[in-house]
């Protein structure tokens, strides 16, 4: 297979078009353990009835592991937010749309997000025991529910087609629980970058959902310290900064 047409670029990865097919090529520093792992959490929620890229088949390439996927014809929502500002609201809207179709389905096989979030907060060196007491703590009292949670929804992994229709990409991270704990982390990601956007987003999320928006803030401090475990140096002092926010007003 010799890929020559490149349409994307990751931090792990890059993406290639090959017919009517997506080739995503994964760095030799990615673990199998992590491609097959989004290879089988892209499998088990397309099960649900999700509309998404399909996966046809996960191989290696020139000695590096990669997963063919069905192509769609499109742009990402970050790129299309980034060309046309002023219908900013439309498409906020269309990704809570997407994150609410999301949620709406269950995946009794996935990763529990608590479980998860609780691994992330034991590994971290950059906070001591009492904080990480404090933020389990805080995690074991949250409810527990079962509704899929993609764990990395943003713009950048959301390609609207032709015909308007949204995919969801990236699923690695995808787990099951509390739905607000996911828009807590999109709503993080967000404001890393934008936090007027951010705040457009949790606004809509709550008005289509009738949340109280203290509801979702309570999560910020758990999906922060989740996030310090990524190790980027420019997010440090802001994530610290969100771990140490005990009330909201």
């Amino acid at each position: 297979m010799e890929l020559t047409n490149l349409i994307a670029t990751g931090k792990s990865s890059k993406v290639y078009r090959f017919g009517d097919q997506a080739v995503k090529v994964f760095n030799t520093d990615v673990p199998k353990v992590d491609v097959l792992l989004e290879a089988l959490n892209t499998a088990r929620v397309e099960e649900t009835g999700l509309c998404l890229p399909g996966i046809t088949q996960v191989t290696m390439i020139d000695g590096q592991w990669a997963i063919i996927m069905n192509y769609v014809e499109g742009e990402t929502l970050a790129s299309l937010m980034e060309k046309d500002p002023d219908n900013m609201d439309k498409y906020i809207d269309q990704m809570v749309n997407l994150q609410l179709s999301i949620q709406s389905k269950k995946s009794p096989l996935l990763n529990k997000l608590k479980d998860k979030l609780k691994a992330q907060i034991l590994s971290l060196s950059e906070i001591n025991d009492i904080t990480k007491y404090e933020l389990l703590t805080r995690l074991d009292g949250m409810p527990t529910h079962d509704k899929v949670c993609h764990g990395d929804f943003e713009p950048r992994n959301i390609i609207i087609a032709a015909d308007g229709n949204a995919y969801p990409l990236d699923w690695i991270h995808a787990s099951q629980g509390n739905a607000s704990a996911d828009v807590a982390r999109t709503y993080l990601l967000l404001a890393l970058n934008n936090i007027d956007i951010a705040n457009n987003y949790m606004d809509t999320f709550c008005q289509k959902t009738n949340t109280k928006k203290r509801y979702v803030q309570e999560w910020l401090p758990i999906v922060a310290a989740a996030q310090l475990t990524k190790k980027k140096p420019e997010e440090q002092e802001l994530l610290l900064k969100w771990i140490n926010v005990v009330q909201y007003e």
